[in-house]
């Protein structure tokens, strides 16, 4: 048995993880994310599927983050028809996610067709919310380290891997005729000290590991990112002004969610009203309580009156016209709402309200990806385009790289070093160029490991004959 996998995503780019694996009689998928940031990469949402989607039989998610399940309505409604398995919480915040994401889709199709700013003449979602809703019969939900088949060959394990609620590292083992082989997918790596999940399980042996590299260049600040939080809050408030926090809906939301709150328990910021404004972080937040043994709030969140989800500062919009009427607010305030990249979601309308007035801050608390708004707000750019129009950007912009809810190049190795043996080689995926070229070099030296940072549709043979 040969076995080969391709890089249909997140090769030499932080996103649209997707990678095929190929055991000669049994082919299939781990993630299948979206494309997101410059435009040469949202391009490739819209590019044919290389191989038959027939000949494809199954999928495995790591997560439910856009970028790593995206493309999932696209695929199906080109003919895929095997079964995706993922965790428990991963299958519920899937739902949510992508049917929000066919929602904006919609929405922005239908917006540039109305204001004329799109380069086609009559601009087509990727998909709708009925392509995403089509994914979910599919769904097949796994508890954590519990074993299971998804071929007579293959079996498939996932771990704790922190990051985002429900979020997992896979281990795949492959049966061949003389041989059992392993692979390891870290999907995204979590914090190894976040107040809310549990730490990314430590996986002791692979053969061959795929290992994310997002912050594969850089260390988290020592200072604690609810002082700099706090200190970007009053900063803002002293100048009179409203604090506007882009956060994406699932992890994201919940940890600016808690520092807040403790933030006020503890006098360091007053107590004004934070509006969680994004319908998709709201329905999230609800699932912290349904999967209570994913992660550590279960005590607090027994204390119905007092805790980060339901206090008497945090007001809960899920109505576009509330959306609407925080245009008119004026004082102190906080407003959070995705998406954490300001690429789209209600955020991108309070940013357009918001960005003229000095007096205002917005608040990055995580990862930027090249091309975005989000970025190009963060490296200065005075101006910026939203709905077709140049805003001017009198805000202040600040970012808080401490609040991210991936690990950092020292926990990236901490999670490596769990390996008691050297893999045969580790693929250094999900990064941007510099952030994986200086994570394959650190792993190389330190660790001896022998590293690839793959290409875009790069195909690479495995085992050959196990």
């Amino acid at each position: 048995m040969d076995v080969t996998v391709k890089f249909l995503g997140g090769a030499s780019t932080v996103t649209g993880s997707r990678y095929l694996i190929d055991i000669g009689k049994f082919e299939f998928l781990v993630d299948c994310g979206l494309f997101q940031g410059r435009r040469e990469l949202r391009e490739r949402n819209w590019d044919k599927f290389p191989m038959p989607l027939g000949e494809m039989e199954a999928i495995v998610l790591t997560h439910a983050h856009l970028d790593h399940i995206g493309s999932l309505p696209r695929i199906v409604k080109q003919g895929f028809k095997g079964p995706i398995y993922c965790t428990e919480a991963t299958a519920e915040l899937a739902k949510i996610l992508l049917m929000d994401s066919g929602k904006l889709q919609e929405e922005e199709a239908e917006y540039a067709r109305k204001k004329g700013y799109s380069r086609h003449g009559d601009p087509q979602p990727l998909y709708t919310q009925e392509d995403a809703e089509a994914v979910f019969p599919m769904l097949v939900p796994k508890p954590f380290e519990k074993t299971f088949s998804i071929h007579d060959s293959v079996s498939v394990t996932f771990y704790h891997a922190g990051h985002i609620l429900g979020a997992s590292s896979v281990k795949i083992k492959i049966k061949g005729d003389s041989q059992t082989k392993t692979l390891v997918f870290s999907g995204d790596l979590g914090r190894y000290h976040d107040p809310i999940l549990f730490p990314p399980t430590l996986i002791p042996k692979a053969d061959v590991i795929w290992i994310e590299s997002t912050y594969g260049d850089r260390n988290q600040p020592p200072v604690k990112p609810s002082e700099e939080l706090a200190v970007a809050i009053l900063d803002t408030f002293d100048r009179g002004g409203l604090v506007i926090i882009p956060a994406f809906s699932v992890g994201r939301t919940q940890l600016v969610l808690y520092y807040l709150f403790h933030l006020m328990e503890k006098g360091r910021i007053p107590k004004v009203p934070i509006f969680l404004d994004s319908p998709m972080a709201i329905n999230a937040t609800k699932l912290y309580q349904d999967f209570h043994q994913d992660h550590k709030l279960n005590a607090v969140l027994e204390e119905e009156d007092h805790h980060p989800f339901k206090h008497p500062q945090l007001h809960y919009y899920q109505k576009q016209e509330q959306s609407k009427s925080l245009n008119e607010f004026r004082g102190n305030a906080i407003i959070l709402s995705a998406s954490g990249m300001a690429t789209g979601g209600r955020v991108v309308h309070h940013l357009y309200n918001r960005l003229p007035y000095e007096q205002n801050g917005v608040i990055f608390v995580g990862f930027q990806a090249e091309g975005t708004r989000g970025r190009r707000l963060i490296d200065g750019e005075p101006q910026i385009q939203i709905y077709g129009n140049a805003v001017q950007v009198k805000a202040k912009i600040y970012s808080i790289d401490g609040l991210s809810a991936h690990a950092d190049q020292d926990e990236l190795m901490e999670w490596a070093e769990g390996f008691v043996e050297k893999p045969k080689v580790a693929f250094v995926v999900h990064g941007e160029e510099e952030a994986s070229a200086v994570l394959a070099k650190k792993l190389h030296e330190e660790l001896g490991w022998n590293t690839v940072i793959p290409n875009y549709l790069e195909s690479v043979l495995l085992f050959s004959g196990i």
